[in-house]
């Protein structure tokens, strides 16, 4: 941490709570927002950290931390963070399929950082290990983290407005509450050189700024089990049902996380079949392991609807266009939980922007030139790991949410890639350990190529006579299960990438 004389550090801290001046303000004190205003504030930076509720946040999503999430982390200072939290080792995926199970465990890596490809070998399971705990435990401990840091003043106030004077922005407009009992408020201001956005996925600031939506096409829908007896301990399980897709992982010592994909339009999710609810209990109870079932119906014995959160893809924009402000964090990229991506993703971005906008690189914040030559930087060398993440996100969720032939096609050769044993390096990419984007292409079309041979060894390898007579259909079917894939990987993969 860049160190200051006693005096100066009072002075600023007087800047930062009497006149609201800061080197940096940061709208937003979750996973991003902290973790950016710790970093900063370890450089030297005077933060003003703003958050419109520092009470304990209750959400259902951001419980898992890759191995590589659990790394930036630590880079940053912050790996004290998941301690006292009651976290939960992850060591990797374990996938059910149809009644058919594989393991996935995170590969080993040398002392170097480099993955260890072993395909197969046996391995001691206490390798690199991500982290699962409850959310909001860990937002507190970030939060602390920041309160006790000298160069950060934290206010809750709810942030209204940009500042702006001839097409810049110079700070924040805000309502903070003076006495909750007669809902008094005041108006007031903060103001920085530099304005960063991680207002989450609900920003109200990325419209104006980034002229961007996010695309949603399902929900999680979430419970929390109690002492879920489901082995093996200490993995992420992934469940694909004929019509389901469910994540499961602890969070506690006796808490695990069930989060339920249900798309936005699922007939067995409507009113008329009962709604979520029903959906849960007539589709997805069924395709779930006896061992899981009896904690699922006590979870649904309160008679209420469970929580939910959008799944949401928002492709990252390069930011350019408005002096003293940038917008990061899920209100500038986004992707669909089911690999529990997300705050290695946040970490890592923390990790590349402070590098960036380090004193050393930029001494002055006001240099907006500077600040947007660092961002085109940002927003290419961040992709050697977010791309990844990203991608993998949205391509394996059309594979297991699949609702077509071709997907289902694909789907099968997934789950047969895994059972190969050919996991590590696609395992190392989802845990934010390889940051080589080809590598993935090359593995998600050996899954397209290997669906291809199973769907026509399956229609021609009755008998010879049979299989000449079916051959046609085959080369049809290739090209269409190969169109496929082309179709969910490579726009996905060409947006992310470039």
């Amino acid at each position: 941490m860049a160190s200051k004389p006693k005096s100066a550090l009072d002075h600023e801290r007087t800047r930062r709570e009497q006149h609201h001046e800061a080197d940096i303000v940061i709208i937003g004190a979750g996973v991003f927002g902290c973790a950016a205003a710790f970093s900063f504030a370890n450089q030297g930076r005077s933060v003003i950290l703003l958050e419109r509720w520092l009470h304990e946040p209750d959400r259902i999503v951001g419980e898992l931390l890759q191995p590589g999430g659990v790394a930036a982390l630590k880079k940053l200072g912050l790996g004290k963070c998941l301690e006292g939290i009651d976290a939960i080792p992850c060591y990797g995926y374990h996938v059910l399929y149809r009644g058919d199970d594989v393991a996935i465990p995170y590969p080993t890596v040398s002392p170097e950082g480099n993955v260890v490809v072993t395909r197969g070998e046996k391995r001691d399971r206490r390798g690199p290990e991500g982290r699962a705990f409850h959310h909001g435990r860990f937002i507190m401990q970030l939060r602390k983290a920041c309160h006790e840091h000298p160069n950060i003043t934290v206010f809750e106030t709810e942030v209204t407005d940009l500042v702006q004077k001839g097409g810049e922005v110079l700070g924040v407009k805000t309502r903070t509450t003076t006495d909750k009992e007669k809902n008094l408020k005041k108006e007031e201001a903060f103001f920085a050189p530099l304005t960063i956005v991680a207002d989450g996925y609900a920003s109200k600031f990325r419209q104006p700024l980034l002229n961007k939506t996010p695309i949603v096409k399902s929900k999680f829908y979430a419970l929390e089990l109690i002492d879920c007896d489901f082995p093996p301990q200490y993995y992420g399980h992934v469940c694909i049902g004929d019509a389901s897709v469910v994540l499961l992982y602890q969070i506690g010592t006796r808490e695990t996380r069930a989060l339920i994909d249900v798309p936005l339009d699922c007939a067995a999710a409507s009113p008329q079949n009962g709604g979520v609810r029903g959906y849960i209990q007539s589709v997805v109870l069924p395709a779930l392991p006896k061992s899981v079932q009896p904690s699922v119906v006590k979870a649904l014995a309160d008679g209420k609807i469970p929580k939910s959160m959008p799944n949401s893809w928002l492709p990252p924009t390069k930011q350019t266009t408005t002096p003293g402000v940038l917008v990061l964090g899920d209100a500038h990229n986004m992707r669909h939980p089911l690999t529990g991506g997300g705050m290695t993703v946040a970490f890592n971005d923390v990790v590349v922007l402070s590098d960036l906008l380090s004193p050393e690189q930029i001494p002055n914040l006001s240099d907006h030139g500077a600040v947007a030559s660092a961002m085109s930087t940002f927003h290419y060398r961040r992709k050697s790991l977010t791309s990844i993440i990203n991608v993998l996100a949205q391509a394996l969720y059309s594979l297991f949410a699949a609702n077509d032939w071709q997907l289902r096609a694909l789907q099968r050769g997934c789950f047969r890639y895994f059972q190969m044993g050919r996991t590590d390096e696609p395992v190392a990419l989802m845990g934010g350990m390889m940051q080589r984007p080809l590598v993935l292409a090359r593995h998600f079309f050996t899954v397209a190529f290997l669906a291809i041979w199973m769907n026509t060894v399956e229609l021609c390898g009755g008998n010879v006579v049979l299989g000449a007579v079916m051959l046609p259909l085959a080369v049809v079917q290739a090209v269409m299960i190969l169109w496929k894939a082309c179709v969910v990987f490579l726009p996905v993969f060409g947006t992310e990438l470039w």
